[in-house]
């Protein structure tokens, strides 16, 4: 079975904000150690300058890798199966998730919003230029000014785009959607909470049952009996489970997960393949799981 992680910012002691494609491939390293067989490398909004470095660095490791598939020929393939076969190769790094900088700075989460910026074509033109071919995700607020116009000029431009890290409001996150949204990023995370008179985005990805969201499964992000909503209320085949982890991740941490020193989560500190043991041994059925880090991401990905 295929497992596809498509929001991962590091793990061990490496994470994205990196110019060294050494660190890149010691994540997709340590990932497939875990059973992970694909993974996007999800980027911290900055500077463009150091966007731009970090954005060059995951694609130099993505040109190793393919070179060294060419040497190693099908062998390669063959490590990368996942959770039901764990070898030793390295997960293969498919592309980049822009988490930013077009967010807003309410819901921030522990990302820095002095680095978000405008939405604006020139802005999202001077971020992604010479990196097209690389860029698979982008995740954009849709209430903040021209957020529902960057949605559909990036989805024009061939990204995948969710909204995340969001104030919006249910009508705001449904122009979104109209405007070519797909998912939702980590849903009740970093975004607008429901409310009985005003749904807000939670709601939006709760209810539309054609919209992906994204939860982390770790035990810190969301209540088991969150979780058992989610499971109730979406159509299965639109949940995708991520790791979101971060450096630190996969290492000995608090029982309170991985936090800044106010006490906010960093992000996941748990691989896919442990979320879905975890998630099994909680109650939920084993195959609808294992759907959400296999087929469920890979349709995502392809436009299903």
């Amino acid at each position: 079975m295929k497992t596809i992680d498509i929001h991962t910012h590091g793990i061990g002691p490496y994470d994205t904000r990196t110019r060294e494609p050494g660190d890149i491939l010691n994540i997709a390293g340590i990932h497939g150690l875990q059973g992970v067989s694909e993974i996007i490398l999800s980027l911290y909004p900055d500077s463009f300058e150091a966007m731009r470095g970090n954005m060059a660095s995951v694609r130099e490791a993505m040109e190793r890798q393919d070179e060294e598939d060419k040497m190693q020929g099908s062998e390669a393939g063959r490590q990368r199966q996942g959770v039901e076969g764990v070898s030793s190769g390295p997960a293969r790094i498919i592309g980049i998730h822009l988490e930013g900088p077009f967010l807003n700075p309410l819901r921030c989460g522990v990302l820095n919003p002095s680095a978000f910026v405008e939405a604006t074509d020139y802005n999202l033109r001077r971020l992604v230029e010479g990196f097209e071919d690389v860029i698979r995700v982008v995740t954009i607020a849709p209430e903040i000014k021209g957020g529902v116009e960057l949605i559909q000029k990036a989805s024009d431009m061939g990204f995948i785009v969710n909204m995340g890290h969001s104030d919006a409001t249910f009508e705001e996150a449904e122009r979104g959607y109209h405007a070519g949204a797909r998912g939702v990023v980590h849903l009740f995370n970093a975004m607008r909470g429901f409310h009985h008179r005003e749904p807000g985005i939670t709601g939006f990805g709760l209810l539309n049952n054609d919209i992906y969201v994204e939860i982390i499964g770790d035990p810190f992000h969301l209540h088991p009996a969150t979780i058992e909503m989610v499971f109730r209320m979406k159509p299965h085949d639109r949940i995708i489970i991520v790791s979101d982890t971060v450096r630190g991740a996969d290492e000995p941490s608090p029982s309170e997960g991985l936090r800044d020193s106010s006490g906010g989560l960093l992000g996941g500190s748990m691989v896919i393949t442990a979320v879905l043991k975890r998630l099994v041994e909680s109650g939920l059925d084993s195959g609808m799981v294992k759907r959400c880090i296999s087929e469920n991401p890979e349709r995502f990905l392809e436009g299903g």
